[in-house]
């Protein structure tokens, strides 16, 4: 007759029978090691595992990608912001504005941004989250025919795909966003091609050393961090006074970890690293 019901129902409903058996620890104690603890009902809340972990030590291995919207001047309307970003360098790839959300526009700028970059699409993992079209038939079947490695966050689960909202947070959030909406397509567009430009180029990026997207990403990272760490040593030789420490850390971060399952670990592990 208590099958159905939870120890904090059983024992009160004993308890008026005039009858002790156990406390509810007890009754959890026994149904734990009976393995009589797991949701057997069909409400049972949906639980999702997280994504696979990946690892980057270059650039062109592992990209990550999302749309955002852009305000119009017409209420109710907004442009769709698709943006291609390389994990290890920080390197927009790809943006393009289009009128509306579509799978075939997914596949058309991904195909693009590969052959810009004259990248074999099987060395490639491609993350996103799991909106339609991300995980579309057509976008779909474009991985399959490139040999893409497809990667999705959990459904409802943002933090996921951090490295793309990073990056619409910076593109929103900078003094330069246009305080009104935008009139036309065309007009989007070229802010936005503006914007990559001084992301890639200018932009000194916190998470890699203060170099630019550009540097890291075609090799020049090393050399410049060098100079900046002979900068630092000589500083140090003519004023030994004004530092108890070692300088300033200007090693490049050599692996960009997507949603490793430990982070702890990974950076106890190798300390040039950063996960996300």
């Amino acid at each position: 007759m208590f099958r159905d019901l939870s120890p904090k129902q059983i024992v009160p409903q004993l308890a008026d029978q005039g009858r002790y058996l156990g406390s509810e620890s007890s009754f959890y104690r026994i149904l734990k090691e009976q393995a009589l603890l797991t949701h057997r009902h069909g409400s049972r809340p949906a639980t999702h595992r997280p994504p696979r972990a990946h690892v980057a030590t270059g650039s062109c291995q592992v990209w990550s990608w999302d749309i955002t919207f852009l305000r119009t001047s017409v209420k109710g309307m907004f442009f769709h912001l698709y943006l291609f970003l390389d994990v290890w360098s920080r390197k927009i790839v790809a943006a393009e504005v289009f009128p509306e959300e579509s799978m075939e526009h997914s596949a058309w700028l991904f195909k693009k941004a590969c052959s810009t970059h004259a990248l074999n699409p099987e060395s490639l993992v491609l993350h996103s989250d799991n909106g339609g079209p991300m995980k579309g038939s057509t976008m779909l079947a474009t991985f399959q025919k490139l040999g893409v490695v497809p990667s999705f966050s959990r459904p409802c689960v943002s933090d996921d795909n951090p490295y793309s909202e990073a990056l619409f947070r910076t593109l929103k959030y900078r003094p330069q966003y246009p305080p009104r909406a935008f009139e036309t397509l065309e007009e989007a567009q070229a802010w936005v091609d503006q914007f990559v430009i001084w992301y890639n180029t200018v932009h000194l990026h916190s998470v890699i050393r203060f170099v630019t997207p550009d540097d890291r990403h075609h090799g020049r990272e090393q050399a410049i961090l060098e100079n900046r760490h002979r900068v630092y040593q000589k500083a140090r030789r003519r004023r030994p006074d004004r530092w108890t420490r070692e300088t300033r850390n200007w090693k490049p971060v050599r692996l960009v970890w997507l949603n490793p399952e430990k982070k702890k670990e990974l950076a106890a592990t190798d300390p040039q690293q950063e996960a996300a």
